[in-house]
């Protein structure tokens, strides 16, 4: 088999171990019809449950397991998202009484707080839960059709429980929005409590992807729950109906959401990662044009345009692994402050995690999208593995946070630390470059040949000059407003623009960190270093205008980057199938016939074609009623 041929002969030019090459991948990787659909992923969240039981497994070792279901489910919010609520807002009774249920999955829960009518601004929710005095209950209600709470994932048909988010009224004051665990189903029979109603929002985008997640409309008629089913670890309401401040300090509410958001931005590797082996894989196998003397024609992946769309997007895959890396040891960072009482780091933390967010997010969906037209029709398939892996990913830009809406959060911040800059208050961490303005303001590149771009000084120092200049600009046009406010919606896409300069920053700080370790293989270290390079200068050359109208590189240094470029993609080119199966992703996981391991593509294409259900029967059917009519021409015409 011809291309069985073409992968070996590609992994044979590698320039360093895949095996040592597939440890700094895995890092510390944590083992992470519509009814018919949901069916069969309810079948393997079940036999995964059972095999949890079976084995014994550590949390940690469960999480892999549900990992590899590979498909929307109810458990990705169980998990991620009610549990880790309960932990971080409800207090030690609380915790004590419904986590060991949940632990077991004696009860299913889901996190309510998306509605119809509002979804990035959470304190416009409109569900209330007012109290009762005379009960000492909560009552839930669902005033307007747009307060229904809209697409949490495992409401539809699944959970037990939501932990729902309303606004807590007591004695006619509203108190802004707090969470309440409120049962939904019954535990005998399932079916919906009085007072709720439930059900599935139909068809999702595509026809797979997360069809196979039971995503729900929720509405509540005077729903009673008792009182101490308010989450009450940052405030509470006593019995008398008095609110008030927990001695547990708010900020504690961060955890969760810093939790979910490292989460978010591992997942976006991995998606990424798998499209990019799908496309290099069967970029080698594809040959167009080129042929000489009757030879074979030459691979897809030895043309510039080709290797100029694909191999930023390969090395994209390894900054947002390493920067995921990253954000999961200050998410344990964070947590061990907050234990102490230690807030101090809280701003810069949300920053990080809600600009890390929008633009892995944003870069993954668009370079999955950029991997199917680079397979060119063959992308186009379902069998290719790609429509289905971007219809399934795409939401992410969305859910935890519109990615504009986070970047304008990252931009305030930003803004904050400009106008602290004279105030003595050093920066530190990501912002630290900050506190060096006055030099990065005035600093030009030193940049004379190609070459002196593989200095990853010389490319840092030109990141941090464009992300502060573009901030300290955006901090003096908003002096030019009377009212700040107007000046935030007037300069919205400036902001948004300098918080992606931001955060590109800190992906090219985390990615040389890494190369700083102790990496296994000098070959593999080699490898690495070329990624950084193309990551780096690639996004310098799609945002040439930010540097160069910044002031802090000439046009005649951006060509030299430009040319430092190509020269690393001839580098990388010996060596890009090898850095896709350091992935460690099998057949059965990529899911798709162009991205198979030994590249055996076309007849797997053809036999992919002949178990469509179109093909069971030769002639299809509305034939004899439609098509032979056309055929014979006897076709009925109305007489007018």
């Amino acid at each position: 088999m011809e291309a069985l041929d073409y992968h070996a002969e590609e992994r044979r030019k590698a320039e360093f171990d895949v095996e040592e090459m597939k440890i700094v991948w895995a890092g510390s990787r944590q083992a992470y019809e519509i009814s018919d659909r949901v069916a069969h992923t309810l079948r393997k969240a079940a036999h995964a449950w059972k095999r949890i039981i079976e084995l014994r497994l550590s949390e940690e070792e469960a999480s892999k397991l549900r990992f590899f279901i590979d498909q929307p489910v109810f458990t990705d919010l169980h998990w991620g998202m009610f549990i880790p609520a309960i932990k971080g807002q409800g207090n030690e009774e609380q915790q004590q009484k419904w986590l060991p249920m949940a632990y077991k999955m004696q009860i299913i829960g889901c996190y309510a707080q998306t509605e119809l009518g509002h979804g990035s601004n959470v304190q416009g929710l409109e569900t209330t839960a007012t109290f009762d005095p005379e009960t000492d209950e909560f009552v839930i209600h669902s005033p307007t059709l747009t307060s229904s709470k809209w697409w949490p994932g495992g409401l539809g048909k699944v959970s037990t429980h939501a932990l729902v988010y309303a606004r807590l009224i007591t004695d006619g004051q509203d108190h802004g929005v707090h969470g309440f665990i409120v049962q939904l189903r019954s535990l005998d029979d399932h079916l919906p409590l009085p007072g709720i109603t439930v059900g599935d929002i139909g068809m999702k985008f595509g026809s797979g992807a997360y069809n196979s997640m039971d995503n729900g409309v929720l509405r509540f008629d005077h729903v009673r729950i008792p009182r101490d089913q308010m989450l009450m670890g940052v405030s509470q309401v006593t019995r008398e109906g008095k609110f008030m401040q927990s001695d547990v300090p708010r900020q504690l509410v961060y955890g969760t959401m810093v939790y979910v958001r490292q989460k978010i931005v591992a997942d976006a590797s991995c998606a990424l990662s798998r499209a990019v082996c799908i496309a290099t894989r069967y970029s080698v196998v594809r040959r167009q044009f080129g042929s000489h003397n009757g030879g074979p024609e030459t691979q897809v992946i030895d043309y510039k345009t080709q290797q100029s769309r694909l191999f930023p997007l390969l090395a994209s895959a390894y900054a947002f692994r390493f920067v995921g890396e990253w954000l999961k040891w200050l998410y344990t960072d964070v947590t061990q402050r907050l234990q102490a009482s230690d807030f101090s780091t809280l701003p810069e933390v949300h920053a990080c995690t809600a600009g890390l967010k929008s633009v892995t997010t944003s870069a993954t969906a668009d370079a999955i999208e950029e991997c199917r037209k680079l397979c060119g029709g063959h992308g186009y398939l379902s069998s290719s593995g790609l429509p289905e892996l971007f219809a399934v990913y795409v939401p992410a830009c969305t859910y935890e946070g519109d990615n504009v809406v986070l970047l304008l959060q990252v931009a305030r911040f930003l803004m904050k630390t400009v106008s602290q800059l004279g105030s003595g208050k050093k920066p530190v961490g990501t912002i630290a470059y900050m506190g060096r303005s006055e030099h990065l303001l005035q600093c030009r590149c030193e940049v004379e040949r190609a070459e002196d771009w593989l200095k990853s000084n010389v490319i840092l120092e030109a990141f941090e000059a464009r992300a502060a200049r573009m901030s300290v600009t955006c901090a003096k046009n908003l002096n030019n407003f009377p009212n700040q406010e107007e000046g935030f919606a007037q300069l919205a896409t400036d902001l948004a623009e300098a918080a992606v300069a931001h955060v590109q920053l800190i992906i090219v700080s985390k990615f040389i960190e890494k190369l700083q370790q102790d990496i296994p293989g000098k070959g593999v270290k080699r490898q690495l270093e070329i990624l950084f390079n193309v990551y780096a200068l690639s996004l310098l050359h799609k945002h040439l205008g930010d540097f160069v109208a910044s002031g802090c590189i000439t046009p005649k240094q951006s060509a030299l980057a430009n040319e430092q470029l190509r020269l690393l993609y001839s580098q990388v080119r010996p060596n890009a199938i090898a850095l896709v199966d350091a992935f460690n992703y099998t057949d059965h996981y990529l899911g798709s016939v162009l991205g198979r391991y030994d590249g055996n593509v076309y007849p797997k294409l053809y036999e992919e074609a002949w178990k469509d259900p179109l093909n069971e029967t030769v002639i299809p059917d509305g034939y004899h009623e439609y098509i032979r009519p056309i055929l014979k021409q006897h076709i009925r015409v109305a007489r007018l």
